[in-house]
């Protein structure tokens, strides 16, 4: 940038053909005798975004004032409207006209004008560079973006400090061994958000986890229609309902073995239903019918599994029922528990985890995390004789809980 031109107050004739009017950010101008203004525009007169370029520049003896009519801060008004300046002789009455552009001239202060930084001249990375040129001459919403992302840097390493300094404080207050304690006791907190109630005193083995704690009496009573059903499909019926898949294996695996004429079968008919209920609700992802089992699943039902085994969220206005990750675990759970009172208190991993579409380690954590034995054995005559299977069982005492790998872990 050179000088171009000066210009005053004094009434000293205008040297350049367009005539720059200032206003001050700060405030009005009382004396306008003792300033001093310069004016400079940039040389580069064949590029043109910068051949018009200006940067005024005024001096008092308290303060040093610049303004410019381009870059961030620059007045809008420049481009909406045209100023013009009169200059009237007073001998010969003629006033001459100038083109003129607002100059909005806001105070230097000394912070402003650093003296070189000698880090400046250290190496620097490329996202400090490109940082500098974002400063330099990016656009007005680069700026405030680099802005932005500087003053989340900023906070999140005082956010870091602040968390380093309670933690410490923390750990110096309680000691090492009663965190260590508190964070088991949370653990077993957020696994029991998701398994059955689980009653560790119990003499026997149908006490640990209580039938009345996956469903109620009005339930059970209620699964007396749907189960006489199920009681009653012939051989024949089975086999088509295996090739159809409309019930899960594990159930049509027992309602072929099972003596349809003891005094248990009906107890274990309204275990089953209820057992292929839950797989088959687990299998879905947002529920959007009221009566998502259909006609033949009685309403107390339908509302257990609603209430008992869905999350409700908020989405496009209106509240939604959805099978969460933890929801499918604590369904999971209860399918073990049921299984556990159906089977002898032994449950078929392998078959559980095929019917439910998880994972082999998802449905070994959550039998591990109810307290049950895992071994493996062969699997069913009739069903992939020649697989090894896993097989959990529930036997007293109960072992003691560990999350794999000693770290804290959440049933999702």
């Amino acid at each position: 940038m050179a000088a171009a031109a000066s210009w005053s107050y004094r009434g000293h004739p205008l040297e350049a053909q367009s005539a720059p009017l200032v206003q001050f950010s700060n405030g009005k101008l009382q004396n306008s005798e003792n300033m001093d203004f310069t004016l400079y525009k940039n040389n580069d007169a064949t590029n043109p975004r910068k051949k018009h370029q200006r940067i005024l520049t005024a001096e008092t003896d308290r303060l040093s004032y610049v303004g410019k009519n381009f870059g961030a801060g620059v007045l809008k008004c420049n481009s909406l409207c045209r100023f013009f300046v009169g200059v009237l002789d007073k001998d010969s009455r003629q006033m001459e006209v100038y083109n003129a552009e607002l100059f909005n001239m806001q105070p230097l202060l000394s912070d402003d004008l650093r003296e070189e930084d000698p880090s400046d001249n250290q190496p620097k990375s490329y996202r400090e560079k490109v940082d500098s040129c974002i400063a330099a001459f990016g656009t007005s919403k680069q700026k405030r973006a680099l802005s932005s992302r500087r003053m989340n840097e900023v906070g999140s390493e005082t956010l870091n400090v602040a968390v380093t300094k309670a933690a410490a404080n923390i750990i110096a207050a309680k000691g090492v061994a009663a965190l260590l304690s508190d964070a088991a006791q949370d653990d077993l907190q957020d696994v029991s958000l998701v398994l059955p109630p689980c009653h560790e005193e119990a003499d026997k083995a149908e006490d640990v986890y209580r039938f009345e704690d996956i469903l109620s009496p009005a339930e059970y009573e209620a699964l007396q229609s749907p189960a006489a059903a199920l009681l009653s499909l012939s051989p024949e019926e089975l086999l088509q309902k295996a090739e159809e898949k409309s019930h899960c294996s594990f159930v049509l695996e027992a309602l072929k073995f099972m003596p349809r004429k003891e005094d248990s079968a009906d107890h274990k008919a309204r275990c089953l239903w209820f057992l292929d209920a839950l797989v088959k609700f687990s299998l879905q992802t947002v529920i959007k019918k009221k009566h998502t089992m259909g006609p033949d699943c009685p309403p107390v039902i339908s509302r257990k599994l609603m209430n008992q085994f869905t999350a409700q969220t908020y989405n496009h206005g209106r509240l939604q029922n959805l099978i969460s990750a933890s929801m499918r675990a604590k369904i999971t759970a209860y399918v073990l528990a049921l299984t556990l009172h159906v089977n002898n208190f032994q449950a078929d991993l392998t078959v559980l985890q095929r019917d439910m579409k998880l994972h082999e380690n998802k449905v070994l954590g959550i039998a591990r995390a109810m307290r049950l034995k895992v071994s493996k054995r062969k699997g069913p005559a009739d069903l992939l004789a020649e697989e090894e299977h896993k097989l959990a069982t529930l036997s007293l005492p109960l072992p003691v809980y560990r999350p794999p790998g000693g770290k804290r872990r959440k049933m999702k």
